[in-house]
C-alpha cells in the first residue's frame, strides 16, 4: 500500500535496514509514536506496527487536549469507590459501570482497591512524570517544526462547593511535593482568567505552567518525522496477530489489510498497543491488567464570530462533572470526560453526549452548539493508574502503555524512559556504534513505583 507519508525520502527508506538493532513498536497512537521517535533518536532502525490506516486514529484522535500535570491526582481514593456504586443505575453518570459481571472486571477492581493505600505516592509520582514529559514534548514539537495549536495558558480547576475546593487544597500539597506550583483563585479572580465563565463557584485552583493542544495533529507531525527525518518504518494496516519471543530476540506475526500474514524478525519489541496490550503481553508471558476505560468527547464547531468570543480560551477542568475543555485554534472547542467501565465497547451512547452538550449550554449559553462533532475512545488503564514501562519477563520485551487518562501528559517522559532501557539492553559493541544522543534528562527519582 502507498504511504500516508508521501514525501518520504526514497534515501532515509534505504538507509533504514542497514541501521541496527532493529526494534518492533506495537501502536501508533501517541504512546507509541513518542516511543518510535525516542527509539530513532538514539539511532536504532525501528519498525512501527499500526492496525489503522493512519496515526492517531483512536484514543490519540480527540481527548480532552490537556497536557495537565495539575491533573495528576490518581483515582484510587474509597470516595470514587462510593460515588461509582452511587452512579451505578444512572446513564448520564461521570463514571459508568455497566452491570456485567466478568473476571477482567472484578479483578481490575479488586486491584484498584488494593492500590488505595499508595494514593498519595502514586499522585506525586505521576505529576513528576507530566512536568518532565512537558519538556520533551515541546522540545520535539520545536525542533520538528510540529503545529498542534499549543496554547500555554494553564488550566484552570473550577469548584462549585467548599468541600471540592478544599480537597484540592490537599491534592495541591501533594502536587508540591512533585514540583508543581498551583494557586486558589477567588471567584472574581476566576473571571478575570476567563472572562467567558459562567455559573457560580466556591473557588478554583489555577495551574499556568499548564497547556493544551490538538493530540492528533501532534501525534501525526511526529509520525511524520520520526518516518520523513529519522529513517522509522510505519507499516499501517498492520494488525499484530502475535509475537514470540527466543535468544535471538522477536519475531512479530501481522496481516496486512488483505489478510496475508507476514512475519519480521527483530532485536525486540516494545509494546504501546493501548487496550490490546493485555493480549499482546499474555503472549509474552506477562500480566498486564490493562482495563478499556472508555470516555468520550465532543468537538464544538465555533463557526460564527458570537461563537468564537463566548468560547473559553483557557482550558478547564470542572471537577463536580469530571469534564475538561480546550479552545483548539480559534474555531473549534473541545469538551470531554466521563468514564465508562464496559469492555471493549467504542459505541456512542447518546445519554452519555448529552450531558457534555448540556454543559457547554449552560456554562458558555453564547456559544451555538447546532454543529457538535461526539467521539469515544478507550483508554488503556491500569489498576493503580500507573502506566507500565520497562522490561517483560523476556530479555527483548518491553512495555510503554497502560497510561489512561494522561497518556498525551506522559507519553514523551515514558517515551524517553523505555527508550533509555531498551538501549541500555543492546550489546556493548552495538551501543559504541550507535550515534551520540544526549536526550533531555528526567528529573523523576521514583516516579514509577513498583
Amino acid at each position: 500500500m502507498s504511504s500516508p507519508f508521501p514525501s518520504v525520502p526514497a534515501l532515509a527508506a534505504a538507509a533504514a535496514p542497514s541501521r541496527t538493532p532493529s526494534i518492533a513498536v506495537l501502536g501508533g497512537g501517541i504512546t507509541g509514536v513518542t516511543t518510535a521517535y525516542a527509539l530513532a533518536l538514539r539511532g536504532c532502525a525501528v519498525t512501527l506496527y499500526e492496525r489503522q490506516r493512519y496515526a492517531a486514529m483512536e484514543t490519540s484522535f480527540a481527548n480532552g487536549g490537556q497536557l495537565s500535570a495539575s491533573n495528576a491526582e490518581v483515582w484510587n481514593r474509597l470516595s470514587t469507590v462510593l460515588k461509582g456504586l452511587k452512579w451505578l443505575l444512572r446513564a448520564d453518570a461521570p463514571l459508568r459501570i455497566a452491570p456485567r459481571p466478568g473476571w477482567h472486571k472484578l479483578s481490575w477492581f479488586a486491584e484498584f482497591v488494593a492500590a488505595i493505600p499508595q494514593y498519595e505516592r502514586h499522585t506525586v509520582a505521576t505529576a513528576r512524570l507530566a512536568i518532565a514529559a512537558r519538556r520533551h514534548l515541546f522540545a520535539w514539537a520545536e525542533a520538528e517544526g510540529i503545529d498542534f495549536g499549543a496554547r500555554r495558558e494553564g488550566i484552570l480547576h473550577v469548584y462549585r462547593d467548599r468541600a471540592g475546593f478544599e480537597h484540592a487544597g490537599r491534592v495541591s500539597a501533594l502536587l508540591a511535593r512533585a514540583g508543581l506550583e498551583r494557586r486558589p483563585v477567588t471567584p472574581e479572580e476566576m473571571r478575570a482568567i476567563e472572562p467567558t465563565l459562567n455559573g457560580r463557584f466556591h473557588g478554583g485552583w489555577y495551574t499556568d505552567s499548564d497547556a493544551t493542544g490538538d493530540i492528533h495533529q501532534f501525534t501525526v507531525g511526529l509520525a511524520r518525522a520520526a518516518v520523513e527525518r529519522h529513517g522509522v518504518e510505519a507499516l499501517f494496516e498492520r494488525c499484530v496477530e502475535s509475537v514470540a519471543h527466543d535468544a535471538g530476540g522477536v519475531t512479530v506475526r501481522a496481516s496486512g489489510p488483505d489478510g496475508a500474514a507476514e512475519r519480521r524478525r527483530h532485536a525486540a519489541v516494545v509494546v504501546c498497543a493501548g487496550v490490546a496490550s493485555r493480549r499482546l503481553a499474555a503472549g509474552l508471558g506477562d500480566r498486564l491488567n490493562v482495563y478499556p476505560v472508555k470516555g468520550y468527547s465532543i468537538t464544538v464547531h465555533l463557526d460564527d464570530a458570537a461563537s468564537r468570543a463566548a468560547a473559553p480560551t483557557v482550558s478547564l477542568l470542572d471537577d463536580e462533572t469530571k469534564l475538561v475543555s480546550s479552545r483548539l485554534g480559534e474555531d473549534r472547542f473541545r469538551v470531554a470526560g466521563t468514564a465508562e467501565f464496559d469492555g471493549e465497547n467504542r459505541d456512542i451512547r447518546a445519554a452519555r453526549i448529552r450531558p457534555l452538550v448540556d454543559w457547554v449550554r449552560q456554562g458558555f449559553p453564547g456559544v451555538d452548539t447546532r454543529r457538535v462533532v461526539p467521539w469515544a475512545g478507550l483508554r488503556p488503564m491500569m489498576p493503580d493508574m500507573m502506566p507500565r514501562v520497562g522490561r517483560g519477563r523476556a530479555p527483548a520485551v518491553f512495555y510503554n502503555t497502560g497510561h489512561g487518562h494522561l497518556g498525551w501528559t506522559l507519553s514523551a517522559a515514558t517515551a524517553e524512559m523505555v527508550a533509555d532501557a531498551v538501549v541500555g539492553t543492546l550489546p556493548a559493541a552495538v551501543q559504541v556504534a550507535m550515534p551520540l544522543h544526549r536526550p533531555l534528562r528526567l528529573a523523576v527519582p521514583g516516579a514509577l513505583p513498583g
